[in-house]
């Protein structure tokens, strides 16, 4: 099990706790807001992570984050890697409001998990690659 250091930057925040294998973790808006249609502002999580050397972030909004909210993040899937760990680099969401919207502190925004970097890869040249095509784009890869 993986032992990941966390420093929190609001005491108003529900703290985060031990994660099964697999889960994804969620986080929470550090701050009440409003936002306003056509709106962008990057939501402050109140944290801050020395992640395992080799490890990144990758966070996403929550399935029920549009409909409750009516934001998107607006880089899709934001990717915190290892070196971002010092005391004040605290983790944002990056939202833009498609309606007005109010965000209350310690709502569930956002939802994030561990990966392992990508490890070293190369890559080779050939004419065929052997394996069956499955259709094209769109396909189910039946016929």
């Amino acid at each position: 099990m993986k032992t990941i250091r966390i420093k929190y930057l609001s005491d108003k925040i529900d703290k985060l706790e031990k994660i099964s294998k697999g889960d994804w973790i969620d986080l929470r808006a550090a701050e009440d807001l409003e936002l306003k249609a056509g709106e962008f502002k990057l939501i402050p999580l109140g944290i801050a992570m020395q992640l395992p050397e080799g490890y990144e972030a990758h966070i996403v909004p929550r399935s029920s984050t549009f409909k409750n909210f009516g934001i998107i993040q607006t880089n899709h899937q934001g990717v915190v890697d290892c070196s971002y760990c010092g005391d004040n680099d605290q983790w944002y969401m990056p939202a833009y409001a498609l309606r007005d919207t109010k965000i209350n502190c310690n709502d569930r925004i956002c939802q994030f998990r561990i990966m392992e970097n990508q490890p070293e890869i190369s890559f080779e040249e050939v004419e065929q690659l052997g394996t069956p095509d499955r259709g094209g784009i769109g396909s189910t890869g039946t016929k």
